[in-house]
């Protein structure tokens, strides 16, 4: 039997009426950058919430690093670097005082790493904690996850709140992370982090797994929203030949389309002509469920 960083097996969880698991089977690989994605609601933060064992399944099971989640629960909280949704940060110590608790509870820890972390998320761990912005709060509980060098990372929605410096250090370091053979799980409402980040993604809706889908399926499902302005009118015909443009509408000097995967060709076709502006929109979620799944995306 090959071994499995992460598997569940028919999880189902229920909140009275709402079933907010269902039936749901996964497996992560070792070295896996291994992706969540759905729409608020579709039962992310309670599978991660499963495999921490924060939250207990009505049935099914789940195993991480070969231990059962329900019954050695706290030795998987000890080896894995979490980050849950809401990081509840209360008291009067400052974030490094914060850190330093942490690790006397965990093993590994090395705060030189967690010190070199903080400067890389340009985070001040001198300030007291609840004079923390949320953004801050985020990069704390970034640092806290990944101080101890775990083999397992199960991170709830972790760039969500970044700024975009942050975000940048965040991505270089899943890709150092990817580097030395460890596995991380990222859940996401985010199609385009999904495609930028991760090896694998779980596709889920309304708790049930639509598709597992490889990043690079969906970097070539990507959809993006392209108008472009040019200095004069341009002929609709010279976009005939591209078979991977939607919805084209042409309007004076104005074109826009949906282009799905990669746009590179559509640009090097417009940049014969002399093009004035460019704007490039994502589809929201619920577009690309419609689109690729043939569902309506739930939020609720």
């Amino acid at each position: 039997m090959r071994y499995l960083v992460v598997r569940t097996e028919k999880l189902n969880k229920q909140y009275g009426r709402r079933q907010a698991l269902h039936n749901l089977s996964l497996e992560v690989e070792p070295g896996e950058i291994y992706g969540v994605l759905g729409p608020k609601g579709a039962g992310k933060s309670t599978l991660l919430g499963i495999l921490m064992d924060t939250i207990h399944p009505t049935s099914g099971n789940a195993v991480v690093l070969g231990r059962d989640c329900q019954r050695q629960g706290v030795q998987i909280r000890r080896l894995i670097g979490y980050l849950p949704e809401k990081l509840s940060l209360n008291g009067s110590q400052t974030g490094g005082q914060w850190i330093q608790a942490l690790a006397r509870m965990r093993t590994g820890v090395d705060l030189n790493y967690a010190e070199k972390l903080a400067d890389l998320f340009a985070v001040d761990l001198g300030k007291n904690i609840k004079y923390y912005s949320a953004c801050e709060r985020k990069k704390l509980g970034l640092i806290q996850a990944m101080m101890h060098h775990p083999e397992v990372l199960v991170l709830d929605e972790p760039s969500a709140g970044l700024d975009r410096a942050a975000q940048n250090v965040f991505y270089q370091m899943i890709q150092e992370i990817r580097a030395e053979g460890r596995t991380v799980i990222i859940s996401s409402d985010s199609l385009t982090e999904m495609e930028r980040v991760c090896d694998r993604v779980a596709v889920l809706n309304r708790g049930s797994l639509v598709a597992v889908e490889r990043g690079v399926q969906l970097r070539a499902r990507a959809l993006r929203v392209i108008e472009m302005r040019f200095a004069s009118a341009v002929n609709g015909e010279i976009f005939a030949g591209m078979t991977n443009l939607n919805d084209l509408v042409l309007e004076d000097n104005k074109v826009r389309c949906t282009v799905q995967g990669d746009p590179d060709a559509l640009i090097k076709l417009a940049s014969q002509y002399r093009l004035m502006d460019i704007i490039s929109q994502q589809p929201s979620l619920e577009e690309v469920y419609k689109t690729f799944y043939g569902i309506g995306a739930y939020a609720g």
